[in-house]
C-alpha cells in the first residue's frame, strides 16, 4: 500500500525501529525490494535519486514504483532523495513522490532554513511530508568529513521548518567507506533530545557495521538509507549470471537472479533495522 513519509516514520517512532529506505535504479531493483519487503512483512521506503527524475529514466521508472507500493500489501513510500532545488521536487510530486527529501545542507544555516521551509509548505499543500538536511552528507572520496550536526542548530532548523524527520552528519558518509566509519552515537542523542526527539536519518547506511547500525537505531534513527549496497548486490547478480555457462540470453530470465540478489540484499538490512514483522 502507497503511504506518505509521515505515517511511514511513525511507525518507526512507535515501534522504535528505523525504516529501511532503498534507492532504486530499474524496475528489477524495484521488484527485489518489494518481494523482501512482503516476504518480511516490512514497511520500507523506496526511494530515487535526482539524476534519475532529470534524465528520462525517470519518466520510465517512476510509475513502475508506484504500481509496485499500490500493488503491495505492505506500507511503501516512494521518496525523492537529496533533491537539491525546487525543480527536482516538483518533478517528484508529479510523477508521484509520497515523501520528499530537500537538501539544502550545501546553504548556510538560514538559507537552508528558508528553502526547507518553503518545500515544506508545498509538499504538505497536498498531504506529502518533507525530510531535512542539516550537516552536508558527503561522499566517502571528499578531502575531509564537514563539522558534523550541532545540535543547537539542529532544534532551531526543526523548530522553523517543520520537517518531519531530519538528516544528519554523525559520521556518516555516500559510497563504500575506505576505512570502518565511527558513528557519533552520543551525538545522536543530543540532537534527539534538544529536537525533542526530531525521528532522525542515517545517510551512508552502505557499510557501516551492523553494531554500530544497532545503536544508532536505539539512539534514535529512524530511517537507514540504502543506496551503493542495492548497486552492489545488482551487479553481482548480473555478473554471476553472466558468469553461468547455461544461463538463458532472454531478458526477463536473466534477471531472475539479480533480484534475488537485490532481495536478499534487502532482507538483511529490512532485520537489520528491526522492521520485519512490523507492517
Amino acid at each position: 500500500m502507497l503511504v506518505n513519509l509521515k505515517q511511514i516514520i511513525n511507525m518507526a517512532e512507535e515501534g522504535n525501529f528505523a525504516i529501511p529506505a532503498f534507492n532504486v535504479y530499474n524496475t528489477e531493483t524495484v521488484m527485489g525490494v518489494i518481494k523482501a519487503a512482503e516476504e518480511a512483512k516490512a514497511p520500507v521506503i523506496i526511494q530515487v535519486y535526482p539524476r534519475l527524475l532529470n534524465e528520462e529514466v525517470g519518466y520510465y521508472l517512476c510509475p513502475a514504483i508506484i504500481a509496485a507500493a499500490r500493488k503491495a500489501t505492505v506500507p511503501v513510500c516512494f521518496h525523492l532523495d537529496h533533491g537539491p532545488s525546487e525543480l527536482e521536487v516538483q518533478k517528484a510530486l508529479r510523477w508521484g513522490a509520497t515523501g520528499i527529501m530537500y537538501d539544502g545542507s550545501v546553504h548556510p544555516l538560514e538559507e537552508n532554513i528558508k528553502n526547507t521551509q518553503h518545500i515544506v509548505e508545498l509538499c504538505e499543500a497536498i498531504d506529502v511530508y518533507t525530510e531535512g538536511e542539516l550537516g552536508h552528507v558527503g561522499s566517502v572520496n571528499d578531502d575531509a568529513m564537514e563539522e558534523y550536526t550541532d545540535p543547537q542548530e539542529a532544534a532551531e532548523f526543526v523548530k522553523r521548518t517543520g520537517v518531519v524527520c531530519l538528516a544528519v552528519l554523525i559520521g556518516n558518509a555516500h559510497g563504500h567507506y575506505k576505512k570502518t566509519p565511527k558513528i557519533d552515537i552520543e551525538r545522536v542523542k543530543a540532537i534527539r533530545e534538544a529536537t525533542g526527539g526530531i525521528p532522525l536519518v542515517l545517510h551512508g547506511g552502505s557499510g557501516i557495521p551492523d553494531d554500530q547500525v544497532k545503536a544508532a537505531i536505539k539512539a534514535g534513527i529512524r530511517k537507514m538509507n540504502i543506496g551503493t549496497d542495492v548497486c552492489c548486490a545488482f551487479a553481482e547478480g548480473t555478473k554471476e549470471t553472466l558468469d553461468d555457462p547455461n544461463r538463458s540470453l532472454a531478458i526477463d530470465l536473466f534477471m531472475k537472479h539479480p533480484i534475488e540478489t537485490v532481495k536478499k540484499l534487502a532482507l538483511d538490512k529490512i532485520k537489520l533495522c528491526g522492521a520485519d514483522n512490523k507492517a
